[in-house]
């Protein structure tokens, strides 16, 4: 079922096609074919894909409804897309940001629709190969690196947030997002582990942290590989020349929580979606591919030795710091539950949280405890 034929008319929600085809025509030209389509594979701000005559665009929108406060804003994600456009850090071309909620209720922005693979649930068949596995680990390891090493003064991100002490808001920020959730969840069940663990960040905050630009969100489906054909020749085995079967990152999306602030959060949050050979079913199965634990794939130590070789940045404290990123995820849940139980969501992912977030909290209790080793 398309979303234009829901009967909650979710799709009418997100987009009057009317006003956003007025729009695009004042800023970039008349054009046709005009076509938009809401794409389903994110569970956090919204991604349309328009055609607009021989262009395709993608359009970034919060959800409708109300959401927590500093949530899902996106022309703060444009900003830093559009700041990176010229650096060493893959990101799609930025085209309009529009502040003017007459076109679509809400802040919106638009860039050009970038080709290629996203790993989610599975690998591509050209990169079912020991050393193009192996290359895709550490192909997101180095762009991560290559963020984290940007000047962001240079850019015009000076002022892009406060990197000091940033850690320890990390922790305050996701405990008050998450009071916001169990405004409403709570009234269906509770998840106490969950509050506990917070306390713990709370006590266990590192005193200092490097301070770099953050993407706060990075995660292998959260890039996208070049697509097949793109190189004429090579082996694409490791430590051969790129060829056509050698994984490449040509994109890194959802940048809707990047700030200044502390790298290892980013590494820690990439970690926590990374799966070694041997580990224990994934508490939410829909957000936690599992293809990682084949063989080829680096492990999460290996990962984090690499980061740690390309930065020269210590991953001290990676308790801490993977016992954070589950907190965050588990609050993400909650909020999304919230959202689906006031009927702001369409997503079938979101009603699965009653149960996946009490399983994320005991994960997180796991690594606190010690009993999930990096």
């Amino acid at each position: 079922m398309s979303d234009a034929d829901r009967p909650d008319g979710y799709f009418e929600r997100l987009v009057d096609e009317d006003a956003l085809r007025s729009y695009l025509a004042g800023e970039l030209g008349e054009a046709e074919p005009f076509a938009v389509e809401r794409h389903d594979a994110g569970h956090s701000n919204e991604t349309l894909f328009a055609t607009w005559g021989d262009r395709d665009l993608v359009i970034r929108r919060p959800p409708p409804g109300e959401v927590a406060e500093t949530a899902h804003d996106v022309l703060r994600e444009y900003r830093v897309v559009d700041a990176l456009q010229g650096t060493e850090v893959p990101v799609p071309p930025t085209v309009l940001a529009c502040e003017d909620h007459g076109v679509l209720g809400c802040d919106f922005y638009v860039m050009e629709r970038v080709e290629g693979d996203v790993l989610r649930e599975s690998e591509p068949e050209r990169f079912a190969a020991p050393g193009a596995r192996r290359r895709i680990g550490e192909e997101l390891v180095d762009a991560l690196a290559t963020i984290h090493g940007v000047d962001y003064e240079a850019v015009g991100l000076g002022d892009f947030g406060r990197p000091a002490g940033y850690t320890e808001r990390q922790v305050e920020r996701w405990r008050k997002q998450l009071a916001w959730a169990f405004e409403r969840t709570r009234e269906e069940r509770e998840v106490p582990a969950l509050e506990a663990v917070g306390e713990w960040l709370a006590d266990n905050v590192p005193e200092s942290h490097p301070e770099t630009l953050v993407h706060g969100d990075y995660k292998l489906d959260n890039v996208m590989f070049a697509p097949a054909g793109r190189y004429a020749s090579g082996n694409g085995g490791a430590g051969g020349a790129r060829g056509a079967a050698e994984p490449e990152i040509v994109a890194v999306f959802d940048w809707e929580l990047s700030t200044l602030g502390d790298p290892l959060s980013d590494l820690g949050w990439l970690l926590a979606f990374w799966r070694d050979e041997g580990d224990p079913e994934p508490a939410v199965p829909e957000l936690m591919p599992t293809f990682m634990a084949r063989e080829g794939y680096p492990t999460r130590r290996e990962l984090a030795e690499r980061y740690e070789e390309r930065t020269g940045i210590a991953f001290e404290n990676d308790r801490f710091y993977r016992a954070l990123a589950v907190y965050k995820l588990a609050a993400l849940g909650e909020m999304f539950l919230r959202r689906h139980l006031e009927g702001n969501s369409s997503d079938p992912l979101y009603p699965k949280m009653g149960a996946g977030v009490p399983a994320l909290a005991d994960r997180a209790v796991r690594i606190v405890d010690g009993d999930e080793e990096l």
